[in-house]
């Protein structure tokens, strides 16, 4: 690679950083141009690790015989079981035990293949294989992102010529860095979006950060919560609370989610979610179709902990209709995006009240008359209570026995 290709080549990765390109995207640019500059790279791979509840990092994936695109790979916990095992098996473990930087096997000129990644790489028909490990100064380190792992492999019959391995060490920073930078932007929103809930997490990242900044809307209001949860908390043992409260709250928000509402707290066993379609009747059909897909996968759930000796319970929910506060509420130091007003205490009540007239799921007024007159005919009354800290008593609903809505997302 001559002095013009390497100038060209660090100038694009680090213009497609600053522009917000995605990984897979520098990614692939990236290889296809060290290719056109006469170095014969045959597979590429970047790995980092990444700031989410599920994953422990991903992989990006090029290879010359798919050229336009790099494969994203995520992966789990590496530290225990077989992926702890092909870890320390790998070797980027090695270079980061041993503190080295860089490490070059000739595979057809019969160097030892003395890790995992050598022989696969000698399988596959490679010839050449470089691995690098940039590390990050300890300022820089993210969570458990303290490094960028790179691996650069040939096919062809003399591998790379040395002039190709200085190259790449010399290019892998640039494209370490911009995928560095846009992993940090996807983290944040990721972050943001578990942290606060999709919609809110979206609004803060689009720079709705200003205290006191919200947006009148109407909304559908869930607010649940798990019956008898004092209880098991005062009776199972301490490490089963946390699963419990976790095996709910996943049957609870993968409802929401699936019929395109938006959690915005969760506060011990409870969750308040919104609905907030523009057509207030398709937000009250969502909201009992969530509800209706709650209720079989607590069931479901309660099957599966009762099989294996653990504390069952059910859910408890509200729903409710009116106009809240959306946007920034808090000091200066610490915000949450939420709702709030009088519509936010009134459904509180009315979950409250699920226990004194023993049901699962209470409807206010103002929700049976949004639903619909055809769907309002098959939810039964039962009876009209006064709500502390609300001025006028409310007619509380539940659907008829054996009615549910069901819908499917695109439904919406």
């Amino acid at each position: 690679m001559d002095l013009a290709a390497f100038n060209a080549l660090s100038a694009w990765v680090t213009e497609a950083g600053l522009i917000g390109h995605s990984e897979s995207e520098l990614m692939a640019g990236f290889c296809r141009r060290v290719v056109e500059s006469g170095v014969p790279l045959a597979r590429a791979l970047v790995i980092l690790d990444t700031l989410h509840p599920i994953y422990e990092g991903r992989a990006l994936l090029w290879r010359s015989d798919q050229p336009e695109t790099a494969e994203v790979r995520e992966y789990g916990r590496t530290n225990e079981g077989e992926a702890a095992e092909n870890w320390r098996r790998s070797v980027f473990f090695h270079l980061l035990q041993s503190g080295q930087r860089m490490l070059r096997r000739r595979l057809a000129a019969e160097d030892p293949v003395d890790f995992l990644s050598f022989k696969q790489a000698r399988d596959e028909g490679m010839t050449d294989y470089l691995a690098l490990v940039h590390r990050f100064a300890d300022e820089g380190v993210i969570g458990e992102m303290d490094c960028v792992y790179s691996s650069w492999a040939s096919d062809a019959a003399d591998g790379f010529a040395e002039p190709d391995v200085l190259a790449l060490q010399r290019l892998a920073p640039f494209l370490n860095l911009a995928v560095k930078s846009a992993a940090l932007a996807r983290m944040a929103g990721t972050l943001a979006e578990t942290y606060l809930g999709r919609d809110p997490g979206r609004r803060v990242m689009s720079g709705r950060i200003m205290r006191g900044v919200a947006e009148r809307i109407g909304a559908v209001l869930w607010e649940s919560d798990l019956h008898g949860y004092t209880h098991i908390s005062d009776n199972a043992p301490p490490e089963q609370i946390i699963p419990l409260l976790n095996d709910y709250a996943d049957v609870v928000i993968s409802a929401v989610h699936a019929h395109g509402g938006d959690v915005l707290k969760l506060v011990g066993d409870g969750t308040l979610a919104i609905f907030a379609n523009e057509k207030r009747q398709e937000a009250c059909l969502a909201a009992l179709a969530a509800a209706a897909q709650m209720r079989k996968g607590a069931a479901k759930l309660n099957q599966k902990r009762s099989a294996a000796g653990l504390p069952t319970t059910a859910v408890y929910l509200a729903l409710h209709v009116g106009d809240v506060f959306y946007g920034n509420v808090g000091s200066k130091d610490r915000l949450d995006f939420t709702v709030i007003g009088p519509a936010v205490n009134e459904v509180s009540r009315i979950l409250a009240m699920s226990r004194s007239v023993e049901q699962d799921l209470l409807l206010s007024s103002s929700f049976a008359e949004a639903i619909g007159p055809e769907i309002r005919r098959r939810l039964v009354s039962v009876g009209r209570y006064a709500l502390r800290g609300v001025a006028q008593p409310q007619e509380l609903f539940v659907p008829e026995p054996g009615f549910e809505i069901h819908r499917t997302p695109a439904g919406l």
